[in-house]
């Protein structure tokens, strides 16, 4: 069993509300939108991380981190990427990795607003975390904790931080 830490459009941002979150999993995933690397730094100094970059991230952000992100986790298939859109209405670069990919969970960020939600025609799971960061229309930043057990998605918890400024 795997315990991940879900997040997206940092924006720069990173504090040690976010960094106690990070230490109770296992992995931290971030759906982009990371802004400096300093969170990354400072994410990967306590656990591993997987990303993928964002609308906002620059050059070496892009360099470092992929635009699409598909790997296994215990016997799930997951697809990352940062812009995708939502079930069934993808966008024109996610559709195809996800009808190729076939995954169970897939995540993305952008919008800043929190979405779990099903495909039952393609069998998979939607996840957006929201935003975490401080900049964006958002009003609560937002994460998700999950535990990854064989197949199956469990013990989903939204982390909501109120205070935005």
């Amino acid at each position: 069993m795997k315990k991940i830490l879900l997040l997206s459009d940092t924006h720069s941002y990173i504090d040690d509300a976010i960094l106690k979150h990070v230490n109770s999993v296992d992995e931290v995933w971030h759906a982009g939108d990371i802004g400096d690397f300093s969170v990354i730094d400072a994410i990967k100094t306590l656990k591993p991380l997987k990303a993928v970059y964002g609308n906002i991230d620059d050059a070496k952000m892009r360099a470092e981190y992929p635009e699409h992100l598909v790997f296994k986790c215990e016997d799930v298939q997951v697809y990352m990427t940062h812009i995708g859109g939502y079930p069934p209405k993808y966008n024109n670069r996610s559709r195809p990795v996800i009808t190729q990919e076939k995954p169970k969970l897939y995540i993305c960020g952008h919008s800043h607003i929190l979405k779990v939600m099903p495909d039952k025609k393609l069998g998979l799971i939607h996840m957006n975390p929201g935003a975490v960061g401080k900049h964006g229309f958002h009003k609560v930043r937002t994460m998700l904790k999950f535990c990854i057990n064989d197949s199956n998605i469990e013990q989903l918890e939204v982390v909501e931080f109120q205070n935005r400024y």
